[in-house]
């Protein structure tokens, strides 16, 4: 972001003041450190709104900064700048993303007729608005039911933004090949399955990775963010179904819920919503969008802070 920003400067970047969300790094990644880069171009003052949780990074950015005469400013914005990547810092932390629930549900507390039907429930707005969170994160997931039953795309399309890369489980493989996920190209999938039958594996526009079973036949949830976190996934949207959304809140293992919920539908189904937000979560958000409300609910025990 520092080097993009200093290329697009319409003027010299020398003696400017530079404001980042994140203390630049100062080591070789996918890039060169950013610090390097910000001495040659002769920046006065760095404005850094919270250190990097990056063992290799934490404090060292910011010496390195002030050794070369760089005057530079720490916790500007602190809780908001933390807020904005808070994926990247609980994964340096855990290794592991930060997973948000999106759920749907109607007026009367149900979120499908039943688990072989498709159900609409949300109307435009609240579309648009789920669409975006899928264009702000890594990855998207469902289960084999979901991706079955809906034949989902897991693309962004009611806004403008990045399509996540989609993951879906299925501890068999037995998902037809025909099913969008598997042909519109439009953005990468992974598929994970059972180590017991399975190998790594990848194929032309998908991938398949194996994950352990737990000891009811069901893929190990907390394995699976493992896995998706060593490949790069910071934050990881889960969309359904059901027994999905259910076996990582029995885990323990849901950051954040959005839960969108109609005012005008009741479709009396038997699929219940999986997450009750009592008392151990907190709501920090509510929206009106249109005809539909939309909580966004935390753990209330969650800190970003060290």
């Amino acid at each position: 972001a520092e080097v993009e920003a200093c290329i697009n400067s319409t003027k010299s970047p020398e003696g400017s003041t530079l404001y980042v969300t994140l203390e630049p790094c100062c080591i070789e990644g996918k890039t060169p450190p950013c610090t390097d880069y910000l001495i040659q171009n002769g920046i006065r003052t760095v404005y850094v709104g919270s250190l990097d949780p990056n063992p290799k990074v934490n404090g060292n950015g910011v010496d390195i900064l002030k050794s070369a005469g760089i005057e530079v400013v720490i916790g500007i914005l602190k809780q908001e700048c933390e807020e904005l990547n808070k994926g990247y810092i609980k994964w340096q932390r855990s290794k592991k993303p930060w997973v948000i629930v999106k759920i749907a549900e109607s007026m009367d507390g149900f979120i499908s007729k039943d688990s072989n039907s498709q159900t609409f429930i949300t109307e435009e707005e609240a579309l648009s608005h789920s669409h975006k969170l899928r264009s702000s994160v890594d990855a998207i997931l469902v289960g084999r039911q979901t991706a079955m039953v809906d034949n989902p795309r897991l693309t962004v399309r009611k806004v403008r933004g990045p399509n996540p890369t989609r993951v879906i489980l299925d501890t068999n493989r037995v998902l037809p090949l025909d099913l969008n996920i598997f042909t519109d190209k439009d953005a990468k999938t992974i598929v994970i399955c059972s180590n017991e039958r399975f190998t790594n594996t990848r194929v032309s526009h998908r991938e398949y990775l194996v994950c352990n079973e737990d000891t009811n036949g069901l893929l190990d949830t907390s394995m699976i963010l493992e896995i998706l976190g060593s490949i790069g996934i910071t934050t990881l949207l889960i969309e359904g179904g059901a027994k999905t959304i259910s076996s990582f809140i029995k885990n323990d293992l849901v950051d954040e819920v959005y839960l969108y919920t109609s005012q005008i539908k009741e479709i009396n189904g038997i699929l219940k919503t999986p997450i009750d937000l009592d008392d151990g979560w907190d709501i920090f958000d509510r929206l009106i969008l249109g005809n539909d409300n939309l909580a966004i609910a935390r753990k209330k025990d969650l800190c970003l802070q060290e």
